[in-house]
């Protein structure tokens, strides 16, 4: 019999990958029902992580390890910790929504979309498991695939560019990191471990990060990049607004409620804790790109008209908040750990919320075949649920105190503030601009006069994308109302990351 504690992560990462193989084995008609089965299947099991969490070992969690390939020093070894485990159930919970909400929108090849969004959802599980820095490699390229052709084949009219923007700049940075895992490797300092196993690889690239820090700042900034162009920090945030903006709805919820996610967690779970002098001299810099990101991203989101545009500039303010919150930590006398706390609570809040209003929008544009706000007006005496629905989602986004945004923007401003008052002036900026946009889309969605014949005849939501929307924003209010249950959960990994990337505390491990 097997220890669940052991493999369920690798039963995770493996249910939706044979799902995919299975759903394009079968025959088409069939498609759309199997694959929301596997999804399903997937997040049910998924809840095993929550519901065991307090009888599993402390550090990581749910840990396999195996050798892999033990001549190059390459191990099959998954585990999750408070930063992961959310970040998985956020994507398993997340993916047979998903499914439902393109029941009736796919309509080319849906059995294909099927398969690539359960690809999409093992590999993501992957990459937030794996403890194996080349095994989170090949998960983290990996992605690309899937998700590219979702924006390629069921796109809007500039799908292709957006997809091959969105593979050129990810891949580009993906280059960098492997050329620095390839140094900590073949170039360790004397008496570092020479293996790609998260522990062995982090003291190698400590002990470089001790001895060479001109070297290590250049290895810091290769990881810096990657992650930078995933989350997307300004000013590599140039390939959002097409992917966002072309990709089907579904996809652009995935996109942007779990892969932005990708270049957070990468600077958590790798980059602060192997680098960590190299990310305390480079934390100013990367504070100042956070802040003119909030701030550009929220002008920005003003200016626009497309409603797909106004979600995704209002990202790279919101995930600009996120960087500035995990960057302040390290500078942050006090309350350091309520900053980076406040920082990996706001990447599931994000997600939800985000997700919830590109949801919600892609109702609306599927209804109407337009993104222009000017095209609407008038919508809540036509739409009243989908109206209560908007004004949910758009509140959680803003900040709003009992929705979960206002938690995490809330411990973030308040680590940043023991880091700098300043920084924490000039992010709050944003929080501001934010309102500013958000509630002119809702006015000019919702309220005044239908001035065009199609909007008055316009169907309310139906029970199907009532039961999406209202998922996920029911978890965005349970979170608002009840954080602490996170929050605890949370708190450990932040300490120990805190702990590793602390160059003090790092030297002496």
């Amino acid at each position: 019999m097997i220890d669940l504690n052991s493999w369920i992560l690798t039963i995770l990462i493996a249910v939706p990958l044979i799902g995919a193989l299975l759903v394009a084995l079968l025959p088409r008609r069939v498609s759309r029902y199997s694959g929301l089965l596997v999804a399903a299947l997937t997040f049910a099991l998924s809840l095993y992580l929550w519901t065991n969490w307090a009888t599993a070992t402390s550090g990581f969690r749910f840990e396999q390890n195996m050798e892999w390939l033990p001549q190059l020093g390459i191990h099959y070894h998954v585990g999750v910790d408070g930063l992961s485990l959310f970040l998985i159930l956020l994507t398993t919970f997340l993916t047979p929504l998903c499914m439902l909400a393109a029941w009736r929108d796919i309509t080319k090849c849906p059995k294909e979309f099927a398969v690539c969004l359960l690809l999409l959802e093992g590999i993501l599980i992957g990459v937030f498991a794996a403890l194996d820095v080349i095994l989170f490699y090949i998960f983290w390229e990996a992605v690309l695939v899937p998700m590219c052709l979702i924006i390629g084949v069921w796109g809007g009219p500039r799908r292709i560019h957006a997809a091959l923007k969105f593979f050129v700049y990810t891949m580009a940075g993906s280059v960098l990191m492997w050329v620095a895992f390839l140094y900590v490797y073949f170039k360790p300092a004397a008496g570092a471990a020479t293996s790609f196993d998260y522990g062995p690889f982090g003291d190698a690239a400590r002990a470089i990060d001790s001895s060479d820090p001109h070297v290590a700042l250049w290895l810091f900034a290769a990881f810096a990049v990657a992650f930078a162009i995933k989350v997307p920090l300004f000013p590599l945030h140039t390939w959002l607004p097409s992917a966002y903006t072309e990709a089907p709805s579904a996809g652009t919820v995935m996109l942007a409620a779990v892969l932005s996610k990708m270049g957070v967690y990468g600077f958590i779970r790798f980059a602060l804790p192997f680098f960590p002098h190299s990310a305390n001299t480079a934390a100013p810099l990367m504070c100042a790109l956070a802040i003119v990101g909030i701030i550009y991203g929220a002008l920005v989101a003003i200016r626009q008209t497309d409603f797909k545009r106004i979600i995704a500039y209002s990202s790279i303010s919101h995930l600009g908040l996120v960087v500035l919150g995990v960057f302040a930590a390290l500078l942050a006398d006090k309350n350091a750990d309520v900053a980076l706390s406040g920082a990996i609570l706001q990447m599931v809040t994000h997600g939800l919320s985000t997700g919830a209003l590109f949801l919600l929008v892609g109702f609306l544009e599927a209804r109407r075949r337009t993104r222009e706000v000017t095209e609407y007006g008038g919508l809540a005496g036509v739409m009243p649920r989908y109206t209560v629905l908007l004004w949910i989602a758009v509140f959680a986004s803003i900040g709003l105190p009992g929705l979960s945004g206002f938690v995490g923007e809330y411990l973030i401003l308040q680590g940043t503030m023991s880091a700098s008052f300043w920084y924490a002036a000039a992010a709050a900026t944003g929080v501001i601009l934010g309102a500013v946009y958000m509630l002119r889309m809702l006015r000019s969605l919702l309220f005044g006069e239908v001035t065009r014949d199609e909007n008055r005849i316009l169907k309310d939501v139906t029970p199907r994308e009532l039961f999406v929307a209202g998922a996920v924003l029911a978890v965005t209010i349970w979170i608002g109302v009840m954080p602490q249950r996170f929050l605890d959960i949370i708190n450990d990994s932040t300490a120990n990351t805190l702990e590793a990337a602390r160059p003090n505390e790092a030297a002496a491990q």
